[in-house]
C-alpha cells in the first residue's frame, strides 16, 4: 500500500500538510482534527488522506476531486444564508468518523488511490462559468481531506466577491478552526449527530468537541446552521432531541437554524440493525420540540412531498418569508426584515440590486415577542 501512495507524492494532489509535529522514529502526529492521529512512516491517518512519507506528513487529497456540482444552498442545507443562491460544491476521499449510515460512503469510506486535480485558480474559473456565488466544501468530510486546499481557494473566492462555506462534522482542532476563519470561511453547516456516549459509539468521536467548535464559530461571527439526521434507536428519543434543541438555544443562540432530517438506510446501517427509514412523524416531533425549546428556525428535511415546515416563517408573527418546494426557493423579502410585523429576520441574503443584506448589520431593529 505504501508503494502505491508513494507514487502520489510527486502528483499535484500532494502537498506538505499543515498542523503536525515530528515525533521519534520518523513518526508524526497530526493536529488537523481532534483524533490527533499518531502516524508511522509509510502509513496514513484514520481518514486515509494524510500520509507519513519519510517522516514528514503529506496530504494526498489537495484539490483531489471525487465529486463536483453547482448545488443550490437549500441542498447543503443552508436555509438562512444566501438561501436562493448556488455554491460550487466539491468533495474528495475519506472521513474521520465511523457512521454506519453514511449516504456518501462511496467517497467517504474509500481512501485516496489516484489524483484528479483541480487547481484553486481553475476552481474559481468554474465558479464564474457556472454562475456560482459561493464555494462549498462538502460531500465527504472536507476538514481532513480538503483543509489545505480550502485555505488556498477561500481567499481567491473572497477576492472575486464569492462567499465560502463548509458542510462538516465539526471535529476540527482549535488551530484548524482558526485557520479556516482567518482564510475566509463565512458559514458552516455542522452535524450534531446525537447525544453523549450513545452517539459516540456510533460515530467514533466525542460530540462535545463538535459543540465546542460550533460555539467557537458563532463567537467568531461565522454563520452556523445545525443538522441532525434523526435515526430511530440512535437519537430519536425525546430526551436527546430536547437536549440538542436546548443546547442550540443556550450555547449558539435561538436564531441558529436547526435542520431535522429524515434518515434512509445506506452503507452498513441495516447490517448494524438500524431501521430502513425514519417515519415522517418522528421528524415532525423533532420540529415541535425545537419550537417548544424556543428556536426561531426549525426545518424538516428529506420529506416528500415537500413539507410546509421547509419554509421560513417570521418567528414573531408567523408570516412566510421564504417559500421552498424541494430545492426551488422563492424569496418573499428583499431584506432581513419581516414585511408584516417589521421585526428582524436572522437571514443573510442579496437584494434585487445585488447588495448583501446581513441581519447582523441591521442595527436599531428590535425583536418583539415570539408568536
Amino acid at each position: 500500500m505504501s508503494r502505491e501512495l508513494d507514487k502520489l507524492i510527486d502528483s499535484p494532489c500532494s502537498r506538505k500538510a499543515l498542523l503536525w509535529e515530528e515525533l521519534s522514529g520518523n513518526t508524526v502526529r497530526c493536529y488537523v482534527c481532534e483524533r490527533k492521529c499518531i502516524i508511522k512512516e509509510g502509513s496514513t491517518g484514520f481518514c486515509g488522506a494524510r500520509y507519513n512519507y519519510g517522516g514528514e506528513l503529506f496530504v494526498l487529497t489537495y484539490g483531489n476531486i471525487s465529486s463536483i456540482s453547482n448545488n443550490p444552498m437549500a441542498k447543503k442545507p443552508f436555509f438562512n444564508f444566501f438561501p436562493n443562491e448556488y455554491a460550487l460544491t466539491i468533495g474528495s476521499w475519506g472521513c474521520n468518523f465511523t457512521c454506519p449510515w453514511c449516504q456518501n460512503y462511496e467517497i467517504s469510506k474509500v481512501h485516496v488511490r489516484s489524483c484528479h486535480f483541480l487547481s484553486p485558480e481553475k476552481f474559481i474559473d468554474r465558479m464564474k462559468k457556472y454562475g456560482s456565488t459561493g464555494t462549498s466544501f462538502s460531500f465527504n468530510e472536507p476538514l481532513v481531506t480538503l483543509f489545505e486546499y480550502s485555505l488556498d481557494v477561500m481567499p481567491l473566492a473572497k477576492e472575486n466577491g464569492f462567499f465560502n462555506t463548509y458542510v462538516t462534522n465539526g471535529y476540527m482542532t482549535e488551530d484548524a478552526l482558526n485557520l479556516l476563519v482567518a482564510n475566509g470561511l463565512d458559514a458552516a453547516n455542522i452535524d450534531i449527530k446525537g447525544c453523549g456516549k450513545n452517539i459516540g459509539r456510533w460515530i467514533g468521536a466525542d460530540v462535545e468537541i463538535v459543540w465546542r467548535n460550533a460555539k467557537m464559530l458563532k463567537e467568531k461571527n461565522i454563520h452556523v446552521e445545525i443538522t441532525t439526521l434523526v435515526i430511530p434507536t440512535v437519537n430519536d428519543d425525546e430526551k436527546c432531541l430536547r437536549s440538542i434543541a436546548r443546547r442550540i438555544r443556550e450555547e449558539l443562540g435561538p436564531e441558529t437554524p436547526w435542520h431535522v432530517t429524515r434518515y434512509f438506510a445506506a452503507y452498513r446501517a441495516l447490517d448494524k440493525g438500524l431501521p430502513t427509514q425514519t417515519p415522517t412523524r418522528v421528524v415532525e416531533k423533532a420540529y415541535k420540540i425545537g419550537k417548544e425549546e424556543g428556536l426561531f428556525y426549525v426545518y424538516v428535511g428529506n420529506v416528500w412531498p415537500p413539507h410546509p415546515w421547509e419554509n421560513t416563517y417570521c418567528p414573531y408573527c408567523g408570516n412566510i418569508v421564504i417559500s421552498r418546494v424541494g430545492f426551488s426557493v422563492e424569496l418573499l423579502i428583499d431584506e432581513p426584515i419581516c414585511p408584516k410585523c417589521g421585526e428582524l429576520l436572522h437571514i443573510v441574503l442579496r437584494d434585487k440590486n445585488g447588495e448583501i443584506k446581513d441581519w447582523r448589520k441591521c442595527a436599531g431593529r428590535g425583536e418583539g415577542e415570539l408568536d
